[in-house]
């Protein structure tokens, strides 16, 4: 059994944070429904009566629906879950039948977009691990056993940059040509830069040899630094099923990238060539594969894929070293980087930048490069803070705090400013979520919430307009762009931990919580919780419950994956009832509000919130001191309870 603690200070006043927080979970409760009932069939399927020409599309699919299970798993309605698992079975039936899937996986695709398209199975595993296990272990099998042809264990590399299911679907395209549109060429350029001679006459896009046969022969084949995201699939796989052979994989596959960059300086290549070589295919280039550091993205795939495998491959063998996969080019981009107004940077993705920036658009302030090619760093933009918070988040290291407060002090605006906006990865707040973590914006709470109710409201509004529109193939990205459930502040607020990396990564998270009485995860109705501070040694939480007649009761885990164990914890008491007054007392006078401690040597802690009640928690925690895993306190009681 797991210790169990009583709340005993008085909800008098509810914090704004409490009531706000209750707000958002009731508001997302009306738009997911609204968002099925308008935008969504019977079996779950997305209403889209066109084709796909192409093979891009599988990830617009499943995206609209990622963080579904995940507000579930927050404390979203009962039947969230089921309605999040009804539209993963709808959206497959529907990509099956345009041709997209083989056995319900990607026939073969980028690793930048199957990491999307993956997180809302990572969801459900995390939420209905015994219902989803087996498709899990199916898809990574697809990687760890190389009789599927997308593994070479001999050279450690995945062997094509377009893999998944059929191994028959090579190339990077259908076509002759790569289906490049004008806009993109214009936002991003062109792949293998060097190709055509300085000053020579751009060709047409389908006659470019830039992005046909040339593509096709040294970027179609072999593996590339966005393939890594794959650790991810393997590591859920090993969460689910605790299968040495899915731990194996990753230090392999993962190791041997950790190599590569070791050998290349620190900076991780983004291309192997199929005979084990790095840019064997590029006239020995360590940059220029397929989504690599030259085309299109660089660091904004290069770098989520890497922190997706350097965490896969720490929490199955325990050794940390693995993020040197990370922190070397990290590093080495932050010291190319430049002082400058984003309205003078040459990045190529400005539509990212500017509702995140704002009114800062022309502030001057530290720019990174994301890309590189033979003239050197290019493409600047701010740094994107999800993969230096996932670091520290993970590490609670003095050196990966200090080099988030370096790029606090070099930014020009001010890292407390929460705006309203919502990105496609349904992040991009990690700055004033730091700040809030740091002490310098106690008011953080209740601007997030605020922020989250709006982007709900507004796309709740988009909904209402493009409801009835017969959507073309062109513009499919609608539905994600009208998707109303927001868990970004949720996942700061209540789990202390950062959104998830969206390439693929699975969540971290300093807490999670049981509803004790409903036996599933996630806060109970009418409680609200706000992670103060995650330090491992003090790692601060209050639990409200608004509730003026009803006790809940709530169970606190370690980690997302009860990996951390709960050494003590320090909680709030109140054991003197005199403030309440006497019969005839007009009012009331303060509670007064001692400490307690208790010992508690698990990942769980049960806490009992009578009617009106709240307690501040006040955990020390030893991080990573179990293996990552599915199970549920519950499971643990029915174990304790067999016969």
């Amino acid at each position: 059994m797991h210790p169990v603690i009583s709340a005993s200070v008085p909800l008098l006043e509810p914090p704004g944070w409490a009531t706000a927080q209750r707000e958002l979970f009731d508001l997302l409760d009306r738009a997911w429904r609204r968002f099925a009932r308008d935008f969504t069939g019977p079996d779950g399927r997305l209403r889209y009566t066109g084709e796909l020409t192409s093979r891009d599309g599988v990830d617009d699919f499943y995206e609209v629906f990622f963080n579904w299970p995940q507000l579930y798993l927050l404390g979203g309605a009962d039947d969230l879950l089921a309605q999040s698992e009804q539209h993963w079975e709808g959206v497959t039936r529907q990509l099956t039948e345009l041709g997209m899937l083989k056995d319900e996986y990607e026939r073969g695709y980028d690793w930048f977009h199957q990491g999307e398209s993956l997180l809302l199975l990572y969801f459900l595993c995390m939420a209905a691990p015994d219902r989803w296990a087996e498709r899990a272990q199916r898809f990574a099998d697809l990687y760890v056993d190389p009789v599927h042809g997308n593994y070479d264990p001999d050279r450690h590399i995945i062997r094509r940059p377009h893999n998944g299911s059929d191994p028959g679907r090579d190339g990077l395209s259908d076509g002759d040509a790569y289906p490049w549109l004008p806009k993109e060429a214009q936002m991003y350029g062109f792949p293998l830069g060097w190709i055509l001679p300085a000053g020579a006459e751009q060709p047409p896009l389908d006659a470019d040899p830039r992005l046909g046969a040339e593509m096709r022969r040294r970027m179609g084949d072999g593996d590339t630094a966005v393939n890594l995201s794959a650790a991810g699939l393997v590591l859920n796989a090993w969460i689910l099923s605790g299968e040495q052979r899915y731990a194996d994989w990753i230090a392999e596959y993962v190791g041997a990238w950790r190599e590569r960059a070791a050998a290349n300086g620190g900076l991780l290549p983004d291309n192997v060539a199929p005979d084990g070589t790095v840019g064997g295919l590029l006239d020995g280039r360590w940059y220029g594969g397929h989504y690599g550091w030259s085309w299109p993205h660089g660091w904004y795939s290069v770098g989520h894929a890497a922190i997706v495998a350097a965490l896969a491959g720490a929490a199955v063998t325990g050794d940390d070293s693995y993020l040197d996969l990370v922190r070397p080019v990290l590093d080495e981009i932050i010291s190319h980087g430049k002082v400058m107004a984003f309205t003078e940077a040459d990045s190529s993705i400005k539509s990212k930048w500017i509702p995140q920036l704002a009114e800062d658009v022309s502030v001057p302030t530290f720019h990174v490069p994301f890309r590189y090619e033979d003239e050197g760093w290019f493409d600047y933009n701010p740094m994107l803070m999800a993969v230096p918070t996932a670091l520290w988040h993970h590490t609670a290291s003095d050196a990966d705090r200090a080099r988030i407060e370096r790029l606090r002090a070099a930014a020009g605006y001010d890292w407390r400013t929460v705006r309203s906006f919502r990105s496609k990865e349904e992040a991009g707040h990690e700055e004033p979520w730091l700040a809030f973590l740091a002490g310098d914006d106690p008011a953080y709470p209740e601007k997030i919430l605020a922020a989250a109710q709006a982007q709900v409201r507004h796309r709740l509004s988009r909904m209402e307009k493009y409801c009835d529109w017969d959507v073309p193939e062109a513009d499919i990205h609608l539905w994600q762009q009208s998707n109303p459930v927001v868990t970004e502040a949720l996942v700061q607020l209540t789990w202390g931990g950062p959104q998830v990396v969206y390439n693929g990564g699975l969540q971290q998270a300093r807490v999670r919580y049981h509803d004790a009485a409903a036996r599933r995860p996630g806060l109970p109705a009418g409680v609200a919780a706000l992670v103060s501070a995650i330090d491992p040694d003090a790692t601060v939480i209050d639990l409200v419950n608004l509730d003026p007649e009803a006790a809940r009761s709530v169970i606190v885990q370690a980690g997302a994956f009860s990996e951390h164990t709960i050494r003590s914890v320090e909680y709030s008491v109140c054991e003197d009832p005199s403030w309440i007054g006497d019969l005839y007392d007009y009012g009331h006078t303060a509670p007064t509000v001692t400490a307690a401690s208790a010992v508690v040597g698990g990942p769980w802690l049960q806490v009992e919130l009578p009617r009106s009640s709240t307690v501040r928690l006040t955990l020390q925690l030893g991080l990573r001191t179990r293996p990552p895993s599915y199970r549920t306190p519950f499971d643990e009681q029915s174990q304790q309870d067999a016969p």
